[in-house]
């Protein structure tokens, strides 16, 4: 057979090979239908932390529960969108930053609200100011840093754009410049960072709203995330590591890889964790349910909310909720505060607590054990409590210094303080660090 011929027909094959989707292998419909039900029974938990995030997960899913859906929008409102009545009687509302506020516009979005309106420009323009600020920030300290972080930065850029709304160049040109190197997290590479710039740049691409020496410039940032963030993925099939999987599954969708061996991959180590209990944070299940449902943040842009009906049903067999009840066997696990460059640690003790408690049970039996000698603070976030001081040594922005959590001698954990559960012997060194 004739070289040609032969060359021709193996290319022939091999474009007749079954290409591997992105998809969710059959089998798998009532794992992710009790995903949804748990951010469904979260958004109904009085407890927990208001979440617009939780909120667009729900609405973006294939399955729905329309008036708990609806409650949670009110309930959402009445902390972001006050009315005078309430704001007098409870004093000055304080005002959300960057990245809770481009997550309510989000949910807005979701929900198809009419955004024509006095109250609704009025979001909109709040959200340019808070763009504004951080531009002049990143601008004005010459450390090329925002007022809050890139991620949220990023994701006012999204929140904008989904709504349609033109954004000041100036704001995605200081975006761009910070993509080619300023997506760090101490010295490594901040993947949920790099995955949220990534779907801000995807939507400004498509928005037909810039010159094209800017579009051209967008394009090829997208390249370099989307590159850098494939590079990324692990033997596991993870992208950095599980649980900043999810947003970089996003990007894959948002940017049409789906036919890339990266994303089925990626795809069962989700589903492989999900299975296994790994997803316990809120904000990380609703990053990944839309990527379980096939989607992204960009699809809010398309929604039009029509032909919805109630077929999130009770019935479904799902393992028990994330509520940990804790057992009488007892545990040991060593906890030490390092403050570089002192050589000297603040606190070095060993401490029993019930077996499954959380790292933030166990730095409450510290603090409880012996009054004084050990102390720490914690802030609320979206992402569940931050360790934000201890023994009396607060984390710092201005001087981009944070509690690190490390499992002796020197790993980074990869989960928050009410999500972490030590195991028995096990040594946690918080130490401050710089990022």
């Amino acid at each position: 057979m004739e070289p040609r011929v032969l060359q021709l027909l193996l290319i022939l094959h091999v474009l007749a090979l079954p290409v591997q989707l992105c998809e969710i292998p059959r089998g798998n419909s009532a794992l992710i239908k009790c995903l949804n039900m748990e951010l469904l029974r979260l958004s109904q938990d009085l407890s927990e932390e208001l979440n617009p995030s939780v909120y667009v997960a729900l609405r973006l899913s294939a399955d729905h529960s329309l008036k708990k859906e609806a409650q949670y929008l009110q309930r959402l409102k009445d902390v972001f969108q006050p009315s005078t009545s309430s704001s007098v009687a409870g004093g000055q509302q304080k005002q959300p930053n960057t990245g809770r506020l481009a997550l309510y516009l989000l949910a807005l979005r979701a929900a198809c609200q009419d955004m024509d309106t006095l109250l609704g420009r009025q979001l909109v323009t709040q959200l340019k100011y808070h763009l504004h600020k951080e531009k002049e920030q990143i601008a004005f300290k010459g450390n090329g840093r925002p007022i809050t972080s890139y991620y949220q930065y990023s994701l006012g850029v999204l929140a904008l754009c989904v709504h349609g709304k033109k954004i000041d160049t100036h704001v995605i040109q200081k975006l761009l410049s910070a993509e080619k190197h300023k997506f760090m997290h101490g010295v490594k590479l901040s993947m949920d960072t790099k995955a949220m710039a990534g779907l801000a740049f995807t939507c400004l691409e498509q928005a037909n709203l810039y010159e094209p020496k800017l579009v051209a410039a967008i394009n090829l940032a997208i390249q370099r995330v989307t590159g850098s963030i494939l590079q990324a993925q692990t033997t596991k099939g993870t992208f950095g590591n599980i649980f900043s999987s999810p947003l970089a599954m996003q990007l894959l969708i948002a940017t049409g890889m789906s036919k890339k061996p990266e994303c089925p991959k990626g795809m069962d180590a989700l589903l492989g964790s999900l299975e296994q209990g790994h997803f316990q944070n809120p904000m990380i299940m609703s990053q990944l349910l839309p990527v379980l449902d096939g989607k992204s943040y960009l699809d809010i842009a398309t929604m039009e909310c029509r032909a919805e009906q109630d077929t999130l049903e009770r019935d479904t067999r799902c393992p028990g909720s994330r509520t940990v009840i804790l057992g009488t066997k007892m545990i040991t696990v060593h906890l030490a505060v390092e403050h570089p460059p002192s050589p000297e640690t603040l606190y070095n003790h060993s401490i029993q607590m019930p077996f499954e408690s959380s790292l933030l049970d166990l730095l409450r039996t510290a603090a409880e054990q012996g009054p004084g000698q050990f102390t720490f603070e914690t802030q609320n976030t979206l992402h569940g409590p931050l360790l934000t001081a201890v023994m009396g040594v607060k984390a710092s922005n201005g001087e981009r210094r944070y509690w690190q959590l490390l499992q002796a001698p020197d790993t980074s954990l990869q989960k928050g303080i009410s999500d972490y559960q030590p195991q028995d012997g096990e040594s946690i060194i918080l130490k401050f660090s710089p990022w």
